[in-house]
């Protein structure tokens, strides 16, 4: 069967009679029977040079008369994305007793015809949109009541599709020489600090608003709905306040409608620029802040030992917090990442202070052994407190969850990645420690997250300053691809 995808309907061409009538039958009964015409043809006849996204045959055979020699493949051919392991298990439900392929196609809208001048004409306005964002960054807190939820439906029904950007800043001082550099300077933790997007969150919000601006000026060329989620709070809500994702959902965003599925991208300094990586499954650890507060008894600096020293103490819970990573748990199966971040005690040289208080975050990328480090943090720190005749409160915050990249959905989405990007851009990456709240959305629908390079040319991938810091730079001059990514999505994606 040779089988050609013509907007929402598939014709498929048996090559032989027999091949022909047992189709026919095949078809009637198939769930798909409405998008499909079929009917027979000589492969003389039969013009191959056109794109297909699926040449099967079993056995394989007329390639010497086939049109094209690179259309000459031995059993099959699906723009080059899906690999024969995964189409011999997704065809051998649809087989014949003689091994007929049925079809294997969804209905999965086109391209509309002017979709790639419609980018074209919107991209300058999308790395306008980003410096602007650039050069006049806000905080978690200028934010407030911010987040937007805007609902795009077509005129004909269809799955409904979720996009997400985050749009906070940071509060780091930025160094670059730009003539859209941030000049913005607000009060932070009570002191007066630089305002910067160190972490590309610029970007994100110009990536999401190009994305629609191009569908909608193609809403009645394409199906379903689409809803755009522009959420502040990324970074983390302000201490004791609700925010991010997690307020979102609560609120409602994922509600009314309800997508089918969500997608999410951040852009990388470290990437090649217009590259895609990805991971199936788990790809970015849980963020959790925890305290601990040491409770000694106070004495003069000269006669400790009149007293319960809750510095030398935090000091020995530091050191055996990492015995929880090095000797506990098994760092093989999945990462784990302790580190104290922020210590504060005492007030004077000689005085042994009655509390010291410790900060820090946790790292983990698998939910049995996050929960497990939870309790080793309280065991350890209780224990050798008690060593010492100090106590302890320990209190864990959670900040994200595991970002879980739903498999099903990372198969089926990877060739309207490869289509946005090119397949050679479309890259598997290994897990990574930083954490996202997109992981929240991931409770509630099918999620997919993942990277976008944006490397400044001029440097190699080591030496790309790190998000967060005030030299963090990306090239814009490809920030099509992100705005590509998201429309392939919204075209291929089926139930």
């Amino acid at each position: 069967m040779y089988a050609q995808k013509n907007a929402a309907t598939i014709d498929a061409v048996e090559l032989d009679e027999k091949a022909f009538t047992q189709s026919q039958q095949n078809i009637a009964v198939a769930s798909f029977v409405n998008t499909i015409n079929i009917f027979q043809s000589n492969i003389i006849d039969f013009d191959t040079e056109q794109q297909y996204d699926l040449i099967f045959s079993n056995p394989p055979f007329f390639k010497s008369s086939l049109k094209s020699n690179d259309e000459a493949r031995n059993i099959a051919m699906h723009n080059d994305a899906l690999s024969y392991e995964s189409l011999i298990k997704k065809a051998k439900p649809l087989l014949d007793v003689n091994g007929i392929a049925v079809s294997l196609f969804s209905n999965a809208q086109q391209q509309p015809k002017n979709y790639q001048q419609i980018v074209n004409q919107t991209m300058p306005k999308v790395v306008e949109w980003r410096r602007d964002f650039h050069q006049n960054p806000e905080l978690i807190r200028k934010l407030a009541k911010t987040g937007v939820v805007a609902i795009l439906k077509t005129n004909k029904s269809g799955p409904t599709i979720a996009l997400r950007a985050d749009i906070d800043a940071l509060p780091v001082e930025e160094r670059n020489d730009l003539n859209f550099k941030s000049t913005t300077k607000t009060s932070y933790n009570g002191a007066e600090v630089g305002v910067m997007h160190a972490c590309g969150h610029d970007a994100h919000t110009a990536i999401l608003l190009g994305t629609a601006t191009v569908l909608s000026k193609l809403k009645n060329e394409i199906s379903g709905t689409v809803v755009f989620l522009f959420q502040p709070a990324e970074e983390g809500a302000p201490s004791g306040e609700e925010g991010g994702a997690r307020l979102m959902i609560k609120e409602g965003c994922l509600s009314n409608p309800k997508p089918d599925a969500i997608f999410g991208l951040h852009i990388e300094a470290w990437g090649d620029t217009a590259k895609i990586y990805y991971k199936p499954e788990a790809f970015m650890a849980s963020a959790d802040l925890f305290t601990i507060k040491v409770k000694g008894k106070q004495a003069h600096g000269a006669t400790p030992w009149d007293g319960v020293d809750p510095i030398a103490v935090s000091a020995q819970i530091i050191q055996g917090l990492q015995t929880i990573v090095s000797r506990q748990e098994d760092i093989i199966k999945a990462p784990v990442v302790i580190t104290v971040g922020k210590i504060q005690s005492g007030v004077r040289f000689n005085i042994v202070p009655e509390e010291a208080m410790l900060e820090g975050t946790i790292r983990t990328l698998d939910t049995k052994m996050r929960l497990d480090v939870h309790n080793r943090i309280k065991q350890t720190a209780t224990n050798i407190a008690a060593a010492s005749n100090a106590t302890v409160e320990v209190n864990i915050e959670s900040k994200t969850l595991v970002t879980y990249n739903d498999p099903k959905l990372v198969e089926k989405s990877l060739p309207s990645l490869q289509k946005a990007a090119g397949k050679e851009n479309v890259v598997l990456t290994p897990w990574v420690t930083g954490g996202e709240d997109f992981s929240f959305y991931g409770e509630n629908i099918p999620a997919f997250f993942f990277y976008l390079g944006a490397r400044n040319p001029k440097l190699k991938m080591e030496q790309a300053p790190s998000h967060h810091t005030p030299d963090f730079y990306i090239d814009d001059s490809r920030l099509d691809v992100g705005v590509k990514a998201f429309c392939q999505l919204v075209f291929d994606y089926k139930k």
